[in-house]
């Protein structure tokens, strides 16, 4: 483990009835940083979370958060993380003060500083007004905000978001993100999992993409972009496979994937250059072209390349 790791994952594996859920992943978090685990539902992406948070044994591999072992130290490692789920799981007829107050009671902190703490996090999280509110008369986002000052109370070394955004409208998403970014600035790691590919992007210091259970590639977001290059052209045909044969050849071009919105094509140059010569070709080849579309690399776009179809696509 490194000096700067805060969590180190080698070669873990689960199944459950003999599917694997997770396949064989290696990856590390530093210190301080906001990690993202991106990729579809049914990724594997809970499993993890919930191996490392010691929700569900490990079957193999080994993992250390916090500087423990998970499989041998669960309590040291559940005294130095907070969690925050993809399913809401408050008591909805507690106050949102009540459910401060029993969650700092149920981890010992003393009195004088556990209502310091209510205090304090409330306010990060600008729900002081509605501290005597039942929490089953929240706003989605307000539950989700209270859920994260909860997990944060106990000081984490390291906060779990499961999801954090999921069916929240997307104004309260950016709230949202402003309140992860708080929390990571005053020093507390997040280890985070989406779907959202703007999430990931927006957030993130490095992404592991996930798919089938498996870690595809990782890199900060700019790594990640770049290795696509310049520019990536989006062209709808009559042909695709014919179209990406007459491409053959074009030194610019870096890749071409066949995905659901056509062919994807990955420049190494400014793409406006090369585009003329790219419709020539298919053109040239007697091949009917329906849409072009020319565009900066986005987070969409690698994960195309890497998997080969859309996030979307996958019901997500």
């Amino acid at each position: 483990m490194g000096e700067d790791d805060i969590i180190e994952v080698r070669d873990l594996e689960h199944a459950f009835n003999g599917v694997k859920a997770v396949r064989g992943i290696s990856f590390s978090v530093r210190r301080g940083e906001i990690f993202s685990f991106l990729g579809p539902n049914g990724a594997g992406k809970s499993t993890t979370i919930n191996i490392l948070t010691t929700l569900l044994p490990i079957q193999r591999g080994t993992v250390r958060v916090a500087g423990y072992d998970v499989a041998r130290e669960p309590e040291r490692v559940r005294e130095s993380i907070g969690i925050v789920f993809q399913d809401e799981v408050l008591d909805r007829d507690l106050t949102v003060w009540e459910t401060m107050e029993f969650h700092g009671r149920l981890y010992s902190i003393p009195r004088d500083e556990r209502r310091r703490r209510i205090d304090d996090m409330l306010t990060v999280v600008e729900l002081e007004a509605k501290r005597n509110e039942r929490t089953k008369n929240l706003s989605g986002g307000m539950k989700r905000r209270l859920e994260i000052a909860r997990g944060l109370m106990t000081r984490p070394g390291v906060l779990f978001l499961d999801e954090p955004t999921q069916g929240l409208d997307p104004q309260t998403r950016m709230r949202m993100w402003d309140y992860i970014r708080q929390v990571n600035a005053a020093g507390t790691t997040i280890f985070l999992t989406t779907h959202y590919m703007e999430e990931a992007d927006m957030l993130s210091d490095r992404i592991s993409i996930i798919d089938h259970g498996r870690i595809i590639v990782s890199g900060t977001p700019e790594e990640l972009k770049n290795t696509l290059g310049e520019d990536v052209v989006y062209l709808e045909t009559g042909d695709d496979t014919k179209a990406r044969e007459s491409l053959q050849g074009v030194e610019e071009i870096q890749s071409i994937t066949e995905s659901p919105r056509g062919l994807s094509i990955t420049i190494s140059t400014d793409g406006s250059h090369c585009l003329p010569r790219i419709v020539e070709r298919v053109r040239g080849a007697g091949i009917d072209i329906s849409s072009v579309n020319l565009k900066k690399p986005t987070m969409d776009d690698v994960f195309v390349h890497y998997t080969g179809r859309e996030l979307r696509d996958t019901g997500a």
